[in-house]
Parts: C-alpha cells; sequence; structure tokens
C-alpha cells in the first residue's frame, strides 16, 4: 500500500511543475476550439487538406516499404494498399469539397457503428447502475450519424469542423481546469 503514495506524489509534483505549461497549451487549444467552431468551413477544409497530405506521405513512405518486400506474396497486397493511399490523398488535395463529403460520411459510419456497440454493450451491462451511462452514449452516437445522414451533403461542409473544434475546445478547457487544480 506504501507504493502507491510515492508514485502519486511524482506524479502530482511533475503536473504541479508543468501546470503553467498546461495552461497555456490548454488555452491554445481552446482558442484553436473557438475558431474551428467560429470558422468550420475553413476548419473543415484544413483538416480535409491535412488527412490529404498524411494519406499522400503515407503512400509514398509506404510504397519504399512495399519494394523492400518484392519478390514475396506480400508484396502485391502491400502495393496495392499503397497505391490506394496515395489515391486517396490525391483526391482529398483536388477535391476538398468532395473529400469534406466522403470524410463526413465515414464520420457519420463510424458514429453508427459505435452507437450499435455501446448499445449491446449498454444492454449486457444492464443490471448493473452505470448502464444508463452507456446507454446515453450511444444514443448520443446514433442521433449525431442520423443527423449527419439527414444534413447530406450540406452538412458536409462543417461537420469536421465543428466536430473538431469541439474536440479541442473541450481538451484545452481540460488542460487549463487541470493546471488550475494543481497550481
Amino acid at each position: 500500500m506504501t507504493t502507491a503514495r510515492p508514485i502519486e506524489n511524482l506524479f502530482h509534483s511533475r503536473v504541479r511543475a508543468g501546470s503553467k505549461r498546461l495552461f497555456w497549451v490548454g488555452l491554445l487549444m481552446a482558442i484553436a476550439g473557438i475558431a474551428a467552431i467560429l470558422f468550420p468551413i475553413v476548419s473543415t477544409l484544413a483538416s480535409t487538406i491535412f488527412v490529404g497530405w498524411s494519406l499522400l506521405l503515407g503512400g509514398f513512405f509506404l510504397l519504399v516499404g512495399a519494394f523492400s518486400v518484392h519478390g514475396t506474396g506480400h508484396f502485391f497486397g502491400a502495393l496495392l494498399v499503397t497505391l490506394l493511399m496515395i489515391a486517396a490523398g490525391v483526391f482529398l488535395l483536388f477535391n476538398p469539397l468532395a473529400g469534406a463529403l466522403v470524410l463526413t460520411i465515414l464520420l457519420g459510419v463510424l458514429f453508427m457503428l459505435q452507437g450499435a456497440v455501446e448499445f449491446a454493450f449498454a444492454i449486457e451491462m444492464r443490471p448493473n447502475p452505470p448502464w444508463i451511462w452507456m446507454l446515453l452514449s450511444a444514443l448520443a452516437s446514433i442521433i449525431l450519424a442520423v443527423i449527419i445522414a439527414a444534413g447530406l451533403p450540406g452538412i458536409s461542409l462543417v461537420a469536421l469542423g465543428l466536430l473538431i473544434g469541439v474536440n479541442f475546445l473541450t481538451t484545452g478547457l481540460g488542460y487549463i481546469f487541470m493546471s488550475r487544480a494543481v497550481a
């Protein structure tokens, strides 16, 4: 029992020592989140372009890796995945509006699947009191998926930017509150 105390003190002392840095990181994240929420189209397009460049660069790196397994059965699979990544990156970079639509549809599908899995998990947990929180999370994911599907294609211009903005804002606030609590 006494071994947990020094680790806890070490953790708290490190967080306390970095509290000013955490505050400023949190503040910058919150400001970026507010900007993304206020300008969702800009943040959606920036996100789409970022994902496009990530896929393109990752595809080129994987292309080099694919040729390192040339002559094996895995070469053609690796080459196919690589070429698909490069093609997806090029598509997103040259068609950011259509890319935002595709990413929004994928996000809607992801939310629907997440909601279904969480719903099943909530039903399995049902005798235990916290099952209701899992059910609420499942319903929120499904509702988000339905809102995205109902708003397509127009919602694709703002959905990614708003979600990123909310994520940045809540992360930033979390860092700010944590830094103030330990200072």
